[in-house]
């Protein structure tokens, strides 16, 4: 939601109101419906009030905090809903009971909310839509899936298969990541500890030299220096960037576009390819969906992009729909992307002219699928060339700056 001023003529007098909607005409309708006797000149955007945003800041404290929702916990009700909706069950009904049965507090709140707006009107999809965050927007996809289907029951089956899919990945990952990080780590505070503790042992006898002192031995220097005296000071600047970037990536449209953008980008190895696979994976594996239930292609497209994470990658293939509207097939229009490889737009081509594309998109699925399981199998193997360098880093740095003085000292006294 964004903030506007909005001019208004009130008797010969203009005043401006703040007013929060999502958009410019969102706003002035708004403030017509406000204001129904008065006259709507302008709407300007603005910054939020001081208090919003200090409420927003504090808000994001407490989430910080606030513990994530166990995705075995989500699978496990999701399961529950999709058996119960198949045996026939009212959806009201079934949420009130997996409500009941879950021991998680915040599922059960969730739960009780969706059931009451439900009973008030709402869909399931909307009833769902404020709890994205917590359910994942591929949650609220195949939501969308089930209620235009008519078929929650097998939706809500394959969200819980896409679920177990994204646990056992990231499972994978982490243990895949375990050893690199625990070797970093330990790295880290054998060279913290060897700054803190050797070094200054050395700096007596590095300041009784009359020469100029190695570069690396001024670098370990320096740092034994600015940890000394300014430690805390430097890990409460990292705790606030980490805080402040996690911040401005939720709540500013514009930062959170460029890091997407910067992360996707060859600079970032591994990492721009892990996303960028398992965006296109979940992207097709929603899009496939949609069509082998009969849900025509432009919808099936802005349902898929809606649970694109990435804006970088969204803002490609929100191009799609647009160009298909324009003359262009699916194969073309998925070429205009860039973000499809020559053979898979020659399959997506082959499965629109023999009437078979939901099927070939399982297959386009099934390739990124394999390729990021591939990624993960073998990230130990991609990260060990990384982490060998880095540590040689340290070690060369410490070696040549403590010993380097020493080899001087030596020569002078044989001199």
């Amino acid at each position: 939601m964004k903030y506007f001023n909005v001019t208004i003529m009130d008797k010969g007098k203009k005043r401006l109101e703040l007013i929060k909607a999502g958009s410019k005409i969102a706003a002035i309708k708004s403030a017509k419906n406000k204001f129904p006797s008065n006259i709507i000149i302008k709407a300007v955007e603005t910054s939020a009030p001081l208090n919003e945003s200090l409420g927003n800041v504090f808000s994001e404290i407490t989430k910080s905090f606030k513990p994530k929702i166990p995705i075995n916990d989500k699978i496990s009700t999701i399961r529950q809903i999709a058996v119960m909706t198949d045996a026939g069950i009212a959806i009201n009904d079934t949420l009130e009971e997996v409500a009941e049965n879950t021991e998680n507090k915040q599922l059960k709140e969730i739960y009780y909310t969706m059931n009451n707006d439900i009973n008030a009107g709402n869909s399931l999809a909307d009833a769902m839509k404020p709890y994205t965050e917590e359910f994942g927007h591929v949650a609220l996809a195949m939501t969308n899936l089930g209620e235009r289907t008519g078929n929650i029951a097998e939706s809500y089956h394959k969200l819980a298969d896409i679920l177990e899919n994204i646990r056992n990945n990231t499972a994978k990952f982490k243990k895949a990541i375990r050893t690199p990080i625990i070797t970093l780590v330990a790295m880290g505070i054998a060279f913290t500890i060897l700054i803190m503790v050797v070094v200054p042992k050395f700096k007596d006898i590095f300041d009784k030299f009359k020469t100029e002192l190695p570069i690396p031995t001024q670098i370990l220097l320096k740092l034994e220096w600015a940890l000394s005296n300014y430690g805390i000071l430097i890990l409460l600047i990292l705790a606030a960037m980490i805080f402040a970037i996690k911040y401005f990536y939720k709540n500013s449209r514009d930062f959170k576009y460029s890091m997407d953008k910067m992360l996707i980008s060859p600079r970032f190895y591994l990492i721009n390819k892990a996303i960028f696979l398992s965006t296109m994976h979940k992207y097709n594996l929603v899009f496939s969906e949609l069509v082998r239930a009969g849900i025509p292609v432009s919808e099936a497209l802005e349902t898929a992009v809606g649970m694109v994470d990435n804006l970088a990658i969204k803002e490609k293939l929100m191009t799609v729909n647009v160009n298909i509207g324009r003359g262009m097939n699916l194969a073309e229009a998925f070429d205009v992307t860039g973000l499809y490889e020559n053979m898979l737009l020659q399959m997506i081509k082959a499965g629109e002219a023999g009437g078979q594309l939901d099927a070939m998109l399982g297959k386009v699925t099934q390739y990124y699928d394999m390729e990021f399981q591939d990624l993960i199998d073998n990230l130990a193997v991609y990260i060990e060339p990384v982490l060998l360098f880095f540590i040689a880093g340290l070690v060369l740095l410490m070696a040549l700056g403590i010993f380097m003085p020493m080899w001087d000292l030596g020569r002078a006294v044989k001199g």
